[in-house]
């Protein structure tokens, strides 16, 4: 078996893909594409036109979850807890951390400094949340790394470029996620997950959007 996964260099659900393979310690191919001028094979094996695709041998997957999913059924090392009420809340949990993501995307892509606001407490609420299930780490399911972990590895990273911007506040009052934050960090699979080029790429990303986070970017840039 031949494993290629087809990545985009700021795709935080290509990241899990790339984290759960890790952690598996299983070899793969990495190819990034350009999802600005999408190239014609990628279109045929993406009907979405989305990243990520694992290609197995000849045949391609997509959809993050489907991916995860399918590697937990054929390779070693499994990330999903073992009895399967406790699989079922992990999978709740992942939702939640795609529903984060959707959040992350408004509050970085937000025109005025309302909605901004508006996005912002949005998301503390959501980390008050999980904040409330942690126990005592360091990962989401104690000292055993999960896929729910390999989920929000790729979460706290934008939170690395925003720290870098401002104080927002987003993630003051919770301090067992903090600590699962820094936890994530440290860990190889997800340092290893993108290139040395990530927070460069994303503060790119950010300014393109020409939003109130990238106005606030532009002004630290600035001062600086």
């Amino acid at each position: 078996m031949t494993l290629h996964l087809i990545s985009h260099a700021l795709c935080p659900y290509v990241q899990r893909a790339a984290i759960a393979l890790a952690e598996k310690g299983v070899a793969f191919r990495r190819t990034v594409v350009d999802l600005s001028d999408k190239p014609a094979w990628f279109l045929e094996i993406s009907p979405l036109g989305k990243t990520p695709v694992l290609i197995v041998d000849d045949v391609a997957i997509f959809e993050s979850a489907v991916i995860l999913e399918y590697l937990e059924e054929t390779q070693v090392n499994p990330l999903h807890p073992a009895d399967p009420l406790d699989r079922a809340q992990h999978r709740s949990w992942i939702e939640f951390g795609s529903a984060i993501l959707n959040d992350i995307a408004g509050f970085y892509s937000a025109d005025e400094a309302v909605l901004f606001d508006i996005k912002a407490e949005a998301l503390q609420s959501k980390f008050g949340t999980i904040e409330r299930v942690l126990g005592d780490g360091p990962f989401f399911d104690g000292d055993r790394f999960s896929l729910v972990d390999a989920v929000f590895g790729p979460v706290f990273r934008y939170f690395d470029r925003f720290d870098a911007i401002g104080e927002f506040g987003i993630l003051s009052e919770v301090p067992k996620v903090r600590r699962w934050r820094a936890a994530l960090a440290a860990r190889p699979s997800v340092k290893g997950a993108v290139g040395a080029d990530y927070p460069e790429l994303l503060g790119a990303f950010i300014e393109r959007k020409g939003s109130h986070l990238a106005a606030l970017q532009n002004r630290k840039r600035l001062a600086a």
